[in-house]
């Protein structure tokens, strides 16, 4: 018998940047979100939690198995 195994979790990840100073809230979203985008931030991400979700099986039949 073969099953497929979803799992769900929440990841929050962390990261502590430097950015310039006197930028208005926008700006720093604007900042924020190219640094993400542009995959700068990624090595500074660090997971801070994790939370379990769900879990949900499903069993494949083989060919053989089928009736």
């Amino acid at each position: 018998m073969r099953v497929v195994v979803q799992v769900v979790e929440k990841v929050y990840q962390e990261a502590h940047l430097e950015i310039p100073d006197g930028l208005t809230e926008e700006t720093i979203r604007q900042h924020i979100v190219g640094l993400y985008n542009s995959g700068e931030m990624t090595p500074d991400l660090n997971i801070f939690q994790v939370e379990f979700e769900s879990m949900n099986a499903t069993i494949v039949q083989q060919p053989q198995e089928a009736a």
